[in-house]
């Protein structure tokens, strides 16, 4: 595995996860949405964008099957946001942590499914 994809896919993420964590909040604190609701669409456009930006920025893919591409990434992804909401749920009843400190715990958890299932899958590297 290249490291230099690992960094690059890391970079997405940490735009994912700027965009996931501020539609969760908006929803969230300013909408008012069920938390779960909220996390659930922040999640969702952060999997626009790092699709787009994975494709492109990380594994430079340019594979002519773009719509069967997303649709494995967006499994990856909706496999990835089960996981997302089920820890989540799982550690927010389970201890004292604050909210958004458990969705940074769950996330790193998430990531690493993502990385690995897109490697493998989606961009076949």
């Amino acid at each position: 595995m290249d490291f230099i994809i690992f960094i690059k896919f890391g970079l997405v993420g940490f735009t994912g996860l700027a965009i996931d964590f501020c539609i969760t909040w908006f929803c969230k604190e300013k909408l008012r949405l069920n938390k779960y609701v909220a996390n659930s669409l922040g999640f969702s456009f952060a999997v626009v964008n790092n699709y787009i930006l994975n494709r492109y920025f990380t594994f430079h893919n340019n594979d002519s099957h773009v719509v069967s591409q997303f649709f494995s990434f967006l499994i990856i992804s909706v496999i990835g946001l089960t996981l997302n909401t089920i820890l989540l749920y799982l550690l927010q009843k389970n201890t004292k942590i604050n909210f958004y400190v458990c969705k940074v715990i769950v996330t790193i958890i998430v990531v690493i499914w993502n990385f690995t299932a897109n490697t493998l899958y989606t961009f076949k590297l």
